[in-house]
């Protein structure tokens, strides 16, 4: 099989494959490598490449008994997560070099069953603000999104078919839809964070994006040691409740989504499920605000230290950023604090009538340019409430780049979650 071929095969078509020993894993590696070598140059999504080393790991899994669901894929890693055998850098002058002596927990549990790590995707600085050059390969011209944007751009442009993210504004669910892949972001403490570099203990969420549902899916179960995540397309039928939710944000958000969001419920409809309008209760206006001053609050003390002792080596705008979040007051963050529990619990009766909410998960395509990572605010409120998020494409914007939807679940409701967005992307066929 030719390496494009091999590259455009969904991850869960490649893991049947490798799994009958119908293809090596040593030609899949060698097709993601091809992949990275000839793309590398111009979407800058890799940070480092283990390429001798995963040549190597493969021909072992070859020669081995299958070692498990994930056998012989290759998978980038953003570098937040620690690597036992990669350096871990942050994207960060101030830990060029560094190398971490174990792997964050999540990595030890894709070895386990039987993945490839290539190497470490490019993050934003300390998976922040700073862009660090990545392209979209969507349109070279714009933004991947970030802070997850080499994994982003890595799996939209067939390097890999699994990467890693996080989330902490909306670095796992923005990206992937600027780049117009799946970003699965799960309920809160789902997946293990221990080895993955901190911004804000309270909401920092390990993510994951494949280029569809299922096969983040599919990682999902293997990333967290929680089988029941996985599906075959077989198990998904019923067309689910679906509580449309415009979000007190909605104004943000251009002409293109606002088109795009109401096209998609025509759509749905259509194809069989009962749609809902949901109005989020008043007390949720402020849950905007109230993320913005738990993330500054908690990130500006984690990185002291940093700012104390490398304080010359971080750019201007996490600095600045960090040295204003020191101004948030333990009453205001308290406050925010308890308005998020409040809104949490509202949330839970919400769902009473529905099984997920769609709502918009971008405020328009991928901006032009690489000054900016693009607008957080379609997907912070997600994040401070816990529940899973799931990014799927609902159209197409004025520059051709796609428009990012997004399918969320009550909290801990992961399976249900995947499921209902899984059955959202092939009605809504982008």
């Amino acid at each position: 099989m030719a390496a494009q071929a091999i590259n455009e095969l969904s991850g869960f078509e490649a893991a049947r494959l490798l799994q009958r020993r119908e293809l090596t894993a040593k030609a899949y590696a060698q097709a993601s490598l091809a992949r990275i070598s000839e793309r590398e140059p111009l979407i800058g999504a890799f940070a480092f490449v283990a390429a001798e080393r995963v040549l190597e790991q493969a021909a072992e899994l070859d020669r081995s008994p299958i070692q498990g669901p994930l056998q012989g894929l290759t998978v980038g890693i953003k570098d937040v997560f620690d690597t036992r055998d990669m350096p871990t850098q942050g994207g960060s002058e101030a830990f060029r070099g560094h190398q971490p002596a174990t792997d964050a927990a999540v990595i030890a549990l894709l070895r386990g069953a039987g993945a490839l790590m290539i190497g470490k995707t490019v993050t934003t600085e300390l998976a922040t603000f700073p862009p660090n050059g990545t392209r979209n390969p969507r349109d070279p011209g714009h933004t991947p999104g970030g802070s997850s944007s080499g994994s982003a751009a890595a799996v939209a442009d067939f390097m890999v078919p699994f990467a890693t993210a996080t989330q902490t504004l909306g670095s796992t669910i923005r990206p992937a839809g600027y780049c117009g892949v799946c970003g699965y972001k799960p309920t809160y403490n789902l997946l293990p964070r221990r080895g993955v570099w901190p911004n804000a203990d309270s909401v920092d969420t390990v993510g994951l994006m494949a280029r569809d549902v299922r096969d983040v899916a599919m990682f999902a179960a293997a990333a967290g040691h929680y089988p029941a995540l996985a599906f075959d397309d077989h198990e998904v039928t019923a067309p689910p409740v679906i509580g449309f939710c415009r979000t007190w944000e909605w104004d943000r958000a251009d002409a293109s989504i606002h088109d795009a969001f109401e096209d998609s419920r025509k759509r749905l409809a259509a194809a069989g499920a009962r749609t809902l309008e949901i109005v989020l209760p008043e007390s949720f206006r402020g849950l905007l605000e109230a993320h913005r001053l738990v993330a500054w609050y908690e990130m500006a003390r984690g990185f002291a230290d940093i700012v104390a002792h490398d304080g010359e080596r971080i750019r201007k705008p996490l600095l600045d950023r960090t040295l204003a979040g020191l101004q948030v007051e333990p009453a205001q963050y308290l406050a925010a604090q308890t308005l998020g529990r409040a809104c949490r619990q509202q949330l839970a009766d919400i769902f009473g009538s529905c099984d997920v909410l769609f709502a918009p998960a971008a405020t328009g395509e991928a901006p032009g340019g690489l000054e900016s990572t693009g607008d957080t605010s379609m997907n912070q409120i997600w994040t401070f409430l816990h529940g899973p998020s799931v990014s799927v494409t609902g159209g197409f914007g004025p520059s051709g780049l796609p428009l990012a939807m997004q399918v969320l679940g009550r909290i801990g409701d992961d399976a249900r979650t995947l499921r209902a967005a899984r059955w959202v992307e092939r009605c809504l066929g982008r």
